[in-house]
C-alpha cells in the first residue's frame, strides 16, 4: 500500500525529532522474528548515504527501513525514496518522514521478497539498505538475477556475509554467493559497524557492501550457475568429480565438457570456470535433484 506523503498524518513529529523518541512513542521495539535491529547512529547512516551518493537522476530502493534512520540519512542527501516496509508500527513513523519531505518519499508496505523495485520505480535505481539479517541473503539473489536494471547496491550484511560476498577463489570464505555476486557485479566491503551502533545490539559486526553491475557478465544462465555452485560447495572437501555428482548428469562428462580437471575442488575454481561448468551443465538440458539448490 504505497504512500507518498501527500497527507497529513496524525501526530507527525518534527523532522529533528531524536529516533530514540521516534521509536519510543510508536512503540517501536525491535522484533527478532523481523530480524530487527536498529541503526540509530546519525554519524553512519549519513556515512552510508555519502557512499552510495550520487543520487542525481536515480531513485532509490530501500528495504526495511524500520523507524527510518537511514531514510533520513537518504532524504537529507538529496535521494528520492521508495521505501518497502512490513512493520506496520514502522510504518506509521515513516508515514511522519514523508510529510516532512514532500514527494521524496514513497513508502510501500509488503514483504520485500514480494516486491519488484521495476513496478515503482520507473528510470535508474539504486538499491540502499540495512538489510535485516533473516532475508538478506535471498534477497540479494533475487536482484542479481538482475543486476543490470540497477546502477548500483550498497548493502548492510552480517560481516561474515559480507566476506563471502567478496572472497576470492582459494580462500575459506568463498562459496557460493561469492560466485553469483561477483559474477554479475564488482563488489567492494566499504566498511564495518560494531554492535552497539544497534538498537538491541546483535552479537555480531556488520559490512556495508557496494555492489557495481557489471556492463557485460559472462554470459550464462543463472539458475545453471546457481544449481552448479550449490552442488559444488555442498560438498566443498571433496573432488569435482565427486560433488557434482548430485547434479544427476554424467559428471566426468560435464567436467570434461567444461574443460576442467575432475581432482579440483570448490573453492579453487575461479568465476569464469563456474561459468564454463554452468554453461556444459545448462546444454545437457537436465533438471536437477532438489537437494542440488543447498547454499553454503
Amino acid at each position: 500500500m504505497p504512500f507518498s506523503g501527500m497527507d497529513d498524518p496524525p501526530g507527525a513529529g518534527p523532522v529533528n525529532e531524536p529516533l530514540r523518541a521516534v521509536i519510543a512513542r510508536h512503540g517501536l521495539w525491535a522484533k527478532k522474528g523481523l530480524g530487527q535491529n536498529f541503526l540509530l547512529d546519525l554519524n553512519l547512516t549519513r556515512r552510508i548515504a555519502r557512499a552510495a551518493a550520487p543520487f542525481d537522476n536515480v531513485t532509490v530502493f530501500e528495504v526495511g527501513p524500520g523507524p527510518g534512520g537511514l531514510t533520513r540519512a537518504l532524504l537529507e542527501a538529496g535521494a528520492t525514496v521508495v521505501a518497502v516496509e512490513r512493520d506496520p508500527r514502522c510504518c506509521a513513523a515513516l508515514a511522519e518522514l514523508a510529510v516532512q519531505w514532500p514527494g521524496k518519499l514513497t513508502l510501500v508496505e509488503g514483504d520485500a521478497r514480494e516486491v519488484d523495485p521495476a513496478d515503482h520505480i520507473e528510470g535508474a535505481i539504486k538499491i540502499v539498505a540495512n538489510l535485516p539479517y533473516n532475508v538478506a541473503t535471498p534477497l540479494l539473489v533475487g536482484w542479481l538475477g538482475h543486476a543490470r536494471r540497477f546502477a548500483s547496491m550498497t548493502l548492510m550484511f552480517q560481516k561474515e556475509v559480507a566476506q563471502r560476498i567478496a572472497a576470492a577463489p582459494g580462500s575459506g570464505e568463498y562459496g557460493r554467493l561469492s560466485v553469483l555476486a561477483q559474477w554479475a557485479c564488482e563488489t567492494d566491503c566499504l566498511f564495518d559497524i560494531p554492535p552497539r551502533a544497534f538498537v538491541p545490539p546483535p552479537k555480531i559486526t556488520s559490512t556495508v557492501v557496494r555492489l557495481v553491475p557489471r556492463a557485460e557478465p559472462e554470459a550464462v544462465d543463472q539458475q545453471a550457475l546457481e544449481r552448479v555452485t550449490a552442488a559444488a560447495f555442498g560438498q566443498r572437501r571433496k573432488m569435482l568429480r565427486a560433488s557434482l555428482r548430485s547434479l544427476g548428469i554424467d559428471t566426468d562428462a560435464l567436467i570434461a565438457d567444461a574443460g576442467i580437471e575432475p581432482t579440483a575442488r570448490a573453492e579453487t575454481l575461479t568465476i569464469p570456470q563456474y561459468c564454463r561448468l554452468a554453461r556444459a551443465y545448462a546444454a545437457r538440458s537436465v533438471t536437477p535433484p532438489a537437494d542440488a539448490t543447498r547454499t553454503r
